[in-house]
């Protein structure tokens, strides 16, 4: 699963908590976060409990204030650890319409321009056969994102994007380190 440690102070000082499972309530152990250690294991932060607001994908690495992650505040309130079995390949395939209809395009890469590449400026569905994946609302791997794991999205809402929006998108890596992994998701 991996293993996180939320620190209440900036630079890892102050009350700590430790986690090391998918946890859809911090509340009680954090009124604050504003530094992290993620030991191992990829990891999506939310701003409110029950996997919502906005979202923070962090690798390996240490963050010592909130800025570090790209945050908005010293909001965490749930986390949860990105899942992927090692050594397996990433593909994914998305439509231009709602319900998997429309053109299709499937992808087993890093996409820094989704429409230089594809010619698609937003996306309504998508099925991800393996890996997990972070799509951006812009190109080069900018603006708000949305984690995709494995399974299948019949619309944009179901992402928990406000829009079709797509710019651009990559696969999450457990293996990247330092903050190599996209950090900043917005769920509303």
């Amino acid at each position: 699963m991996g293993k996180i440690v939320f620190y209440k102070d900036k630079n890892f000082q102050g009350r700590g908590h430790e986690c090391s499972a998918d946890s859809p309530d911090l509340s009680s152990y954090l009124s604050r976060c504003n530094s992290i250690k993620v030991e191992s294991g990829c990891w999506v932060l939310y701003e409110r409990p029950n996997y919502t607001g906005y979202q923070y994908i962090l690798s390996p690495g240490e963050y010592p204030d909130h800025q570090h992650w790209m945050g908005f505040s010293d909001s965490i309130k749930s986390c949860r650890s990105i899942k992927h079995a090692p050594g397996k390949s990433w593909k994914i395939k998305f439509y231009d319409k709602q319900g998997f209809a429309g053109q299709a395009a499937e992808c087993v890469e890093d996409c820094p321009s989704i429409y230089d590449a594809f010619k698609f400026r937003e996306f309504h569905s998508c099925v991800v056969s393996d890996g997990p994946w972070v799509l951006y609302e812009q190109p080069n791997y900018h603006g708000p994102q949305y984690v995709l794991e494995r399974g299948e999205y019949s619309n944009y809402t179901d992402w928990g994007a406000n829009s079709p929006a797509a710019g651009s998108f990559r696969m999450v890596t457990e293996f990247e380190s330092g903050g190599g992994v996209p950090k900043r998701h917005q769920n509303v």
